[in-house]
């Protein structure tokens, strides 16, 4: 996404791509799977790791490290044929003289209980499988499937200054105060 790349060292991250075809639910409701796709991984590894992470929106998770949120994970979703691919990319167990940018950090950095990465990503699928079941049930309908208030419940960018790149080089700033039906920050 925007010509960046994710780098890790070997064994130190858990990088995935999961096809989920959303079958009859409106194509209009697809924006949602890859914000569904944070909550499950923020979920999953609340429970197998230990570490509270939190959402930052649209597509990052956060951990705290030393005092600091950090990103430690980011997600991307493609259209592709009758579906979506979402990509995960979770920094497991970089040590700090590893991280790619200062605003990095890791599940290790971050006091993680469990860095195995097999148990790690069993719990981000189950979650997936659980809040994508969810969500298919209703249709596609965040909040009847639960999922705009855990994905609101997890957001750190809710009250706070965010600034908006417009093009022609010119920004918008305000604060950031709810996430919408469309998944869209308000």
């Amino acid at each position: 996404r925007l010509e960046r790349s994710w780098t890790a060292p070997p064994r130190s991250g858990l990088f995935l791509s999961v096809y989920l075809e959303p079958g009859d639910v409106p194509v209009e409701r697809w924006g949602w799977v890859p914000l569904l796709a944070g909550v499950a991984a923020a979920t999953g590894l609340a429970k197998s790791a230990g570490v509270d992470t939190a959402l930052k929106w649209p597509n990052d998770l956060l951990v705290t490290v030393a005092g600091e949120e950090r990103k430690a994970g980011g997600i991307l979703g493609e259209f592709a044929g009758d579906g979506i691919v979402v990509g995960l990319g979770i920094n497991v167990s970089l040590r700090a003289d590893e991280l790619p940018a200062p605003t990095a950090g890791s599940l290790a950095l971050a006091g993680a209980v469990s860095t195995d990465r097999e148990t790690l990503l069993r719990a981000v699928l189950r979650s997936l499988e659980h809040w994508y079941g969810e969500w298919k049930a209703a249709d596609g309908d965040a909040s009847a499937s639960g999922l705009q208030a855990a994905y609101t419940a997890g957001c750190a960018t809710l009250d706070r200054t965010v600034r908006a790149e417009l093009p022609g080089g010119n920004s918008l700033v305000g604060r950031a105060v709810a996430i919408d039906g469309d998944g869209r920050l308000v």
